[in-house]
Order: structure tokens, then C-alpha cells, then sequence
């Protein structure tokens, strides 16, 4: 009996050890949700710009207005004269500019068609035509020399020379300054052409001083550069326009000095003017009067060619109009004061005496002349 008792206890605590070692049923988790709110974007930072040019006022001393002048001349007494135009210009507008001379011809219209809204430039008659055609350049200004409105090339030889007329430079050999240049090259290349004359040799000499130093040196047979009528020992021209125009000038004699002064030229005491017997030369001979006095005794006039319109001042197509205003009308002003004559009125410079208003119909002739040649720059 008591071993039956002890088997039953047995049996009630191993049954109650197996209870407390069995898996206890899970129950499924609670799941609770915790309020929400609308997501917040990540705080970003505020773009960052690229950084944009520094734009300058045209006139200002970051931004100054360019003034070209073509290499027709001696370049330093261009530079220096430019630079005192530059200087009247500043003085009567406060506006800042930089004066340039181009290498060539070809090369100031490149740089004007390039920069069109901050550059005015001082260009002759063919570069102007074909620049107003490249890149619409406008003229507001034209030359006036002494009374004349308008120029002429001359054909010249040394005095003692046995050519007395275009038909006598037949396969001569040629200097000219620049094939870009109205007197120098273009007008003389279509008279030629009509008088049915082809040359020899060229000598492109770089301006018109290279080239009478070419013909005086005996380096060509004859050249081309700008003629300028003569002043008589009054200062005023031998010759009028009003004549010119009438028809009154109608021998080669009438365009120089009289014989007889020719063997008395010398340089002025200022070193500025080439003079014989009080008559002032005033075409392209006279700009080698230091190093050669004598080149009217050694030089001559062999023809003179149609008249050209002068020379232009320009300003590039996008030039603003308010600016332009400005400087046009001080140039008008400055034209007539005598610090001029140390401009571009000296003789070394353009020898200009004054500015009149120009338009571009008044080249049309040029363009004429281009058209007919075919001409372009090279």
C-alpha cells in the first residue's frame, strides 16, 4: 500500500515539473501606433549663384572707348597726336579713351567690325566703304583740308625721270603704301586700268612717307600717295574748290608751286612745315621733309587723279547713340581750337583743318570703284 502511495506522489510531481517546463502559449502582440505628423522636408541650402560679370559703363576707366587711326602715316606722331584728341575728349565729356594704330588697314576695319559697340575709328574712303558693308560702320564726320572736302592721288617720279605720262609707266615698277589705301593704291589701280597701263614690279612700302622715300631713294620708277593743294605764302590755298569745281584747273603746273621756288624748300625753324619761298607743301612729299629738305627739288608730280571724298570718322554699328552724341559734338568744339593743329590737323598726323558732317551716300563712288574691281582686302 505504502508503495502505491509513493508511485501515485511520484507520478502528481513529475506531472506538475512537465507543466512548469511546457511552452506557455503566446499570446499575439499588441501592436500600438504612435501619432504621426507630415514629414518635414530636410532644410536645404540657398542656391548658390554663378558669378556674373562686372559690367562697366562705356567711357568709364575699366571700360574706355577705343579710338583707331589707320597706319597712313608716321605711327608715333599718329599715337601722339590721337592721344591729345583723346585727352580734349576727356577733358569735354569726362569719358576715358585708348588711342591704336592698327597694322594695317585690313586690320583697323577687323578690330571695328569686332568691337562695334565701344570703338570710333579714323578711316579714309575705301576702308570706309568696305567696313560700312563688312559690319554696317557709319560715318558721322568727314575731312576737310584746307577748304576741300575732298582729295586727290598723285602719281610721282623723280624730277629728272623721263616719264611724262601714265602711258609712260607701262611695266614700270610701282610703290604704294597699302592695297587697302583709296589714294595710295585703289583710285590709281582703276586709272591705270583705263589707260590701259599694266605695271611692273610692286613695292608695297607699308604709307604713304615709305613711299615718296621709295621714289626719292630711286627704290621704284613711280609711286602713289595723297595729294593736298599747296598754300601760298598767305596760308591759303593756290586754288580754290569753287575754281576745281568750274573747271578751272586744267594743267598739271596749276597743282605745284611755282617753278621757280622749287629750288628754294627748306624746313621750318619748328621742323613743321616744308617751305619754298613761303608756298607750304602739303601733300605726301612734305612728311619726309627732315630726312630729305630737298625731295621737291628730286620729287615730282607726274598726273593728279579724280577727286576722292576725304576721310571719315566713324563709329562701329552697335556704338550707343547717347555716348556718340557726346563725343561728336566735342569733336566739333575741339576742331576748332589750336591744340587741332597738334592733332589730327597737324601735317604729320591727317591734316585735317576742320570736320564737317558726313553721309554714307557721299561713298557711294568708292563702292563703285569696288564693284568695278572686284576689289577685296586682303
Amino acid at each position: 500500500m505504502k508503495k502505491m502511495l509513493l508511485l501515485v506522489s511520484l507520478l502528481v510531481i513529475a506531472s506538475m515539473l512537465l507543466s512548469a517546463c511546457a511552452p506557455k502559449a503566446t499570446q499575439p502582440p499588441v501592436v500600438t501606433t504612435a501619432p504621426t505628423t507630415a514629414p518635414t522636408a530636410a532644410p536645404t541650402a540657398a542656391p548658390i549663384e554663378a558669378p556674373t560679370e562686372v559690367m562697366f559703363a562705356l567711357g568709364s576707366p575699366q571700360n574706355p572707348i577705343k579710338v583707331l587711326f589707320v597706319p597712313s602715316v608716321d605711327v608715333k606722331a599718329t599715337v601722339s597726336g590721337g592721344r591729345v584728341l583723346a585727352d580734349a575728349l576727356n577733358a569735354a565729356t569726362g569719358l576715358r579713351f585708348t588711342v591704336s594704330v592698327p597694322t594695317s588697314y585690313a586690320a583697323t576695319i577687323e578690330e571695328i567690325c569686332a568691337s562695334s559697340d565701344d570703338t570710333m575709328a579714323f578711316i579714309p574712303a575705301l576702308p570706309y566703304a568696305i567696313a560700312s558693308a563688312q559690319c554696317d560702320v557709319d560715318v558721322a564726320f568727314k575731312a576737310v583740308r584746307y577748304g576741300y572736302p575732298v582729295y586727290w592721288a598723285e602719281y610721282i617720279v623723280a624730277r629728272d625721270s623721263t616719264y611724262q605720262t601714265l602711258a609712260d609707266l607701262q611695266g614700270t615698277k610701282w610703290g604704294y603704301g597699302d592695297t587697302a589705301s583709296t589714294s595710295g593704291y585703289m583710285v590709281p589701280f582703276v586709272e591705270l586700268a583705263a589707260a590701259g597701263v599694266t605695271t611692273g614690279e610692286q613695292l608695297v612700302t607699308g604709307g604713304h612717307n615709305q613711299t615718296v622715300s621709295a621714289v626719292y631713294n630711286g627704290e621704284v620708277d613711280f609711286g602713289t600717295v595723297f595729294y593736298s593743294v599747296p598754300l601760298d605764302p598767305d596760308g591759303k590755298s593756290i586754288f580754290s574748290y569753287d575754281d576745281y569745281l568750274a573747271g578751272k584747273i586744267t594743267s598739271l603746273d596749276q597743282y605745284e608751286i611755282p617753278a621757280a621756288s622749287i629750288p628754294n624748300c627748306a624746313v621750318s625753324e619748328d621742323g613743321k612745315k616744308l617751305l619754298c619761298d613761303g608756298y607750304r607743301i602739303m601733300d605726301a612729299r612734305a612728311n619726309i621733309r627732315v630726312e630729305a629738305p630737298d625731295v621737291i627739288e628730286k620729287v615730282r608730280i607726274l598726273a593728279i587723279s579724280q577727286p576722292v571724298p576725304n576721310d571719315t570718322m566713324s563709329f562701329g554699328s552697335d556704338f550707343p547713340a547717347d555716348v556718340r552724341s557726346q563725343i561728336e559734338t566735342a569733336l566739333v568744339a575741339f576742331s576748332q581750337t589750336e591744340a587741332w593743329a597738334t592733332s589730327v590737323g597737324s601735317p604729320d598726323v591727317y591734316a585735317w583743318s576742320g570736320i564737317l558732317p558726313a553721309t554714307d551716300a557721299e561713298y557711294d563712288v568708292v563702292r563703285a570703284m569696288v564693284e568695278l574691281t572686284g576689289y577685296k582686302l586682303p
